[in-house]
């Protein structure tokens, strides 16, 4: 529902513009003799769409190595974590050779 209401207006603006600028532009690249005729406000959004989905794409990919990172770091967080529960339950539980005798053997020479 609130994506409607976001949409909503940005939808009206959007047909506001394209039909205020519905005059007709000569698009071409300039080292050939390529062009072509569209509405002004065709140009002008494609050209937006084109530039966001760029946009998107460069964080997309940036996004990448920072997913990679966190996972390395999850990875290693419970490998820590399961060497500290092996460590307190080696403290937990004491061996015989944990603690030695006090009294010393007696050496039979």
């Amino acid at each position: 529902m609130i994506r409607i209401l976001f949409a909503t207006p940005l939808l009206f603006l959007l047909v506001l513009f394209a039909l205020s600028n519905s005059q007709i532009v000569q698009l071409g690249i300039w080292p050939t003799d390529f062009a072509i005729e569209a509405p002004l406000s065709i140009a002008i959004l494609v050209a937006m769409a084109i530039a966001f989905l760029i946009g998107a794409a460069m964080l997309w990919a940036a996004a990448i190595s920072a997913r990679g990172r966190a996972k390395r770091a999850e990875r290693e967080k419970r490998m820590l974590n399961a060497q500290v529960r092996e460590l307190q339950a080696r403290l937990a539980v004491p061996s015989a050779d944990a603690f030695p005798s006090r009294v010393p053997a007696l050496i039979k020479s």
